[in-house]
Order: structure tokens, then C-alpha cells, then sequence
């Protein structure tokens, strides 16, 4: 793991076992949240995000989630990825109940945006 020195490392990591032992869960997740998380407000929050992704690359979380796949589970996972990489305190949402994600998503909140689907996947409802 290259990319242990982020802080949100243990959050990834987690991430990124969760989506590869339960792609179902990811791919219902990701049509949960498309509604909320569509069109303009996706490409914003991607837009935010996107150096801290390529920051990302270079140590390692890209890399993780590049070989992970390339189905709908990883396009979730993925952006959860970006968020925990661009926001260092991003791992507070992945603890929040979906409905209070969806508001701050819907609200605008750009990590909010890219967790959404990685909370609804990883929840027990």
C-alpha cells in the first residue's frame, strides 16, 4: 500500500474491500444515488476533485481502484476514492446515515456527492 501516509488511508482501504466483496451492493448504490447525484453537480464535484485524484495516482489509490475493475462498482467506488483524497476530513460523511448524505449532496457538498454512493452501499439498510 503506497498510499498509506494519506490520512484517510484506512477509509480507502476499507473502500476498496467492501466494493470488491460486494459489487451487487455498489452497483445498487450507484443507481440510488444517480438521482441525487446527477449531471451538474457530479461533474462539479469531480471537477474538485480530480488533482487530488491525480495526486492520488501517484501514491497509489488510483492505481488500487485502476486494477480493482472497471464495472459499475468501481465508477462508484471510485469517486468515494477521490473524495477521501481530496478532503482530508471527508471520512466523517462515510459514517453519516445515507438520508443526511443525500441532503448535503443534493445541497451541493462536492465529497458529499462522490460518497453518497459508497454510504448507501456500506450501510446496513
Amino acid at each position: 500500500m503506497t498510499y498509506a501516509h494519506l490520512p484517510n488511508a484506512p477509509h480507502i482501504d476499507r473502500i476498496l474491500a467492501h466494493a470488491k466483496n460486494h459489487p451487487k451492493k455498489w452497483d445498487v448504490a450507484w443507481d440510488a444515488a444517480r438521482g441525487v447525484a446527477r449531471g451538474a453537480a457530479l461533474i462539479a464535484a469531480w471537477d474538485v476533485a480530480r488533482d487530488a485524484a491525480r495526486d492520488a495516482a501517484r501514491s497509489g489509490v488510483w492505481d488500487a481502484a485502476q486494477a480493482a475493475g472497471r464495472d459499475v462498482a468501481w465508477v462508484a467506488a471510485r469517486g468515494a476514492l477521490a473524495a477521501l483524497t481530496a478532503w482530508d476530513d471527508a471520512s466523517v460523511l462515510l459514517d453519516q446515515d445515507p438520508d443526511v448524505l443525500r441532503m448535503a449532496a443534493a445541497a451541493g457538498n462536492p465529497a458529499a456527492v462522490l460518497l453518497l454512493p459508497a454510504v448507501i452501499a456500506m450501510s446496513n439498510r
